[in-house]
């Protein structure tokens, strides 16, 4: 895996979702680098460690939840590092009786799949059905680290850089979440 700076020169044999990715990152000015592992998506801790030592910053574990009804629905942004108790978010912001939403929400609403999971997907997220929760811990990093929409590419880019340009550009108030991973 080799460090490159900003979008591929060359789009060919990447999804549209990615390209989308870097076409709105390009759009705001955002500076970010990038890995691509096309023979190695990022499925298995293995993989995400190598990524994240190219990267040089930890990727975010991105997990998609709903309410029990199906009719709430968040996209979870934490370090990758930290262990996910759903019941830690119980009580916060008012969250109950969260579990994992399943691909049919995930396509619908993000446009993404099982394994792609990133924040960059709520640009495809119009009407906004799905809130962004952002554990605290990510919020004191200097990189944001993240896939394109796909996860046989991922990038870095700077934390302020999110809060600052892209979810406000994304329509998106985050809400913060204390999860302690223990």
């Amino acid at each position: 895996m080799e460090l490159f700076h900003g979008s591929p020169a060359d789009m060919t044999g990447r999804s549209a979702r990615e390209v989308r990715a870097y076409e709105f990152l390009d759009r705001l000015g955002i500076a970010f680098d990038r890995t691509d592992h096309p023979d190695e998506p990022a499925t298995s801790m293995e993989v995400c460690a190598k990524v994240d030592a190219v990267l040089g910053v930890r990727i975010c574990k991105n997990l998609f939840l709903c309410n029990r009804s199906k009719t709430k629905f968040f996209l979870l942004i934490m370090p990758g590092d930290k262990v996910f108790k759903i019941r830690e978010l119980s009580g916060q912001h008012g969250l109950t009786r969260l579990s994992f939403a399943d691909e049919e929400h995930l396509e619908r609403f993000l446009d993404l799949h099982p394994g792609s999971v990133s924040v960059l997907g709520l640009m495809n997220d119009r009407r906004h059905d799905v809130s962004l929760l952002v554990d605290e811990d990510v919020l004191k990093e200097e990189m944001f680290g993240c896939h394109p929409c796909e996860n046989t590419s991922s990038i870095r880019f700077r934390t302020k850089d999110l809060v600052d340009l892209i979810l406000p550009a994304m329509g998106v108030e985050p809400l913060i979440v204390e999860l302690k991973g223990e």
